[in-house]
């Protein structure tokens, strides 16, 4: 019987060291919404040239702020350009290097790129918003909590990915920056 009871205290302990590890290393993400609140995207209606991103006001010190409080920043967006045929992934994906830089001169980590290629009126698809498939994927890479973790947009699409996700969504006026909310996200 006592060997029972010690395997019993062993097996408790290695249990609470494993829920330990689980609730350490859960993370909280911030998803950020690239045009039109990363970057001002007035005058385009695509922005696909790295000389046609302009960043929000204030958006630096935003991104410092959520790294600072331990945000994990993943930036979500649609680019049906690509499907189009208007652009190309590596467009995409250079615009993203360039802000990584960017960020990285600022001691900011490097944010997380997830986007969806596609477009309605080429091809059908699960990830683009306002389906919440690609911040699904993030929370479950990222093993977030889903009640620390929050989506930034200026779309209603945005804000219905972020519910189909089971997180918080915000929404922003457009081009106006996103230090505000930050701030009030994370000081609160």
């Amino acid at each position: 019987m006592l060997i029972c009871f010690q395997n019993l205290i062993i097996a408790q302990k290695y249990k609470f060291i494993f829920e330990f590890k689980i609730i350490v290393s859960m993370q909280k993400i911030a998803f950020v919404d690239r045009d039109g609140v990363i970057n001002d995207d007035t005058g385009h209606y695509y922005v696909y040239n790295v000389e046609d991103v302009k960043l929000t006001e204030g958006l630096i010190s935003a991104f410092k702020l959520l790294d600072d409080a331990g945000y994990k920043i993943v930036i979500v967006t649609n680019q049906g350009g690509i499907a189009k045929g208007i652009y190309t992934n590596k467009e995409v994906e250079l615009i993203h290097s360039n802000l990584c830089k960017l960020l990285k001169q600022q001691g900011i980590q490097e944010p997380e790129l997830y986007y969806c290629p596609h477009h309605e009126s080429v091809e059908l698809c699960l990830c683009k918003k306002p389906q919440g498939l690609l911040l699904s994927k993030a929370l479950a890479r990222f093993r977030a909590d889903n009640e620390l973790s929050f989506m930034i947009g200026d779309r209603e699409t945005d804000l219905k990915a972020a519910e189909d996700a089971g997180i918080r969504g915000y929404k922003v006026e457009t081009n106006k920056g996103i230090l505000s909310l930050v701030k009030q996200i994370v000081l609160a």
